[in-house]
């Protein structure tokens, strides 16, 4: 009997961390990832398992969401292997470095203030440091490559497969053997979007008997990429010719790149009113310098770019401003920037300052590319509040608002579905990595679709297979 149970991910977006505990075998955790948005409280809970209990340690991608809470976990006690591919540890170690970084900075801002009103007891440490990240990369890390069968244990093993979602994230498939009766486990990641101009379509698994999905958009299906990139490229030109300035708050992996692409695009096409782009997020630059390092797993598009230019993301109007006085000066330029900063999801990061110097002016465009969870202020700014607190200042929101949902790196409900006809065998099928109402939408897609019958997993719900 195998057991699983997820302690994050479930009736969430975020969190994912899914411990699969196989009988006389190891305790398999996939991912552990940091809870983001209303739900980001649940950080500083216990695991509701010990650490030092689990064996192995699979990432599925670098995402904060997936692999945010890896320094607590060997801070309280993992000290097994970590397998996953290469690529991901390297985005991994930005991700994280940039996570402890502000953790601390917003940690020392608290502990000053509490210290004047003398609560200083008050005031919650970081989830983890600097040194805790560091600490991650001592461990026993053991690199695969798509497509090869690894052995996590005797008669235990895994298969990570192309997701197609970012630079190397994987599907893993785990096999093992149930008095004589093999068994396949397949945990599908985050799957990516067929319209993805940076990544390689997610590929097919063709077996398991019991399949754990993501479900983020899993209740409706994203607008075509052709009319994504035409309303994108509309938003653009006209905010840029009407003497404005673009916002788009993005995540620093993926999206960044995708919009870059984009932008070079029309650069070479002539579609682009001349301007200055620049990307806001020192996190971003180091991944985008990876994504060129990694250029062999990008895209047919992205490897043209770099055999005509020797960079796959560089063209005359991009700036990468990685100091902060650099980012300031941004403000001084009235208008004709495109502004790509993080955090994607509004909740801190430079856009913020940004927002402060220009969100009020209606001139102005706030372009939404990304997944805003429930309880952030981007989620809040899209369901149309118009007055936001930045820096104990109220800002008027006034900038046109626009999402364009096309350019998620998630796939859509037709995806997800697509991707799961493709088994010629599917056993049980469990439900994670969404929102619930959204959840039961897609389960209801999958029963009418596929007749299928599809279980969504509660936090913490003990899953015996």
């Amino acid at each position: 009997m195998a057991l699983i149970r997820s302690y994050g991910a479930a009736e969430v977006v975020t969190g994912s961390c899914h411990l699969l505990q196989i009988e006389n075998g190891p305790n398999i955790m996939v991912d552990c990832g940091m809870f983001q948005g209303v739900v980001e409280n649940r950080n500083f809970e216990p695991f509701g398992f010990n650490p030092k209990d689990v064996d192995i340690l699979l990432i599925t991608h670098a995402h904060l969401d997936h692999v945010g809470r890896i320094p607590k976990l060997v801070k309280e006690g993992f000290s097994g292997r970590i397998v996953t591919l290469r690529s991901t540890m390297d985005l991994a170690e930005v991700v994280l470095l940039d996570s402890a970084h502000l953790m601390e900075e917003e940690y020392r801002t608290r502990l000053k203030k509490a210290r004047r009103r003398g609560a200083e007891a008050s005031v919650r440490e970081p989830l983890y440091n600097v040194d805790d990240v560091k600490a991650v990369y001592d461990l026993n890390i053991e690199y695969v490559e798509y497509d090869k069968e690894v052995e996590l244990a005797k008669g235990v093993k895994a298969i990570f497969r192309n997701a197609g979602h970012i630079l190397d994230a994987a599907t893993i498939q785990i096999d093992f053997s149930e008095k004589a009766e093999a068994k396949r486990f397949v945990f599908s990641g985050d799957l990516g979007n067929h319209n993805d101009m940076v990544m390689h379509d997610p590929v097919f698994v063709k077996e398991a008997d019991v399949l754990y999905i993501e479900s983020t958009y899993g209740d409706r299906n994203h607008k075509g990429i052709k009319d994504s990139e035409d309303e994108f490229k509309e938003v653009i030109v006209n905010t840029l010719l009407n003497e404005g300035n673009v916002l788009i708050p993005s995540f620093a992996i993926e999206r960044t790149q995708e919009i870059m692409c984009l932008l070079k695009k029309m650069y070479y096409e002539k579609e682009l009113p001349k301007c200055r782009i620049f990307i806001d997020s020192p996190m971003a630059i180091r991944a985008t310098r990876l994504y060129d390092a990694y250029h062999e797993e990008l895209s047919r598009c992205c490897n043209d770019f770099l055999r005509r230019d020797g960079s796959v993301f560089e063209f005359p109007y991009i700036h990468y401003t990685l100091k902060p006085e650099d980012s300031k000066r941004i403000n001084e330029i009235e208008s004709g920037c495109i502004i790509i900063a993080g955090s994607g999801m509004c909740t801190g990061g430079r856009i913020l300052h940004h927002f402060k110097h220009r969100l009020w002016n209606e001139k102005n465009a706030l372009l939404f590319v990304g997944y805003q969870a429930e309880g952030t202020l981007g989620r809040r700014i899209i369901d149309g509040e118009r007055h936001i607190h930045i820096y104990h200042e109220e800002i008027v929101v006034r900038a046109k608002i626009h999402t364009i949902n096309g350019f998620s790196a998630h796939a859509d409900q037709n995806d997800l579905i697509e991707w799961m006809e493709h088994f010629d065998r599917l056993g049980k099928v469990f439900l994670i990595h969404g929102e619930f109402e959204k959840q039961k939408v897609f389960k209801a897609a999958i029963d009418k679709r596929m007749g299928k019958k599809a279980h969504i997993v509660a936090p913490e719900e003990k899953i015996e297979v």
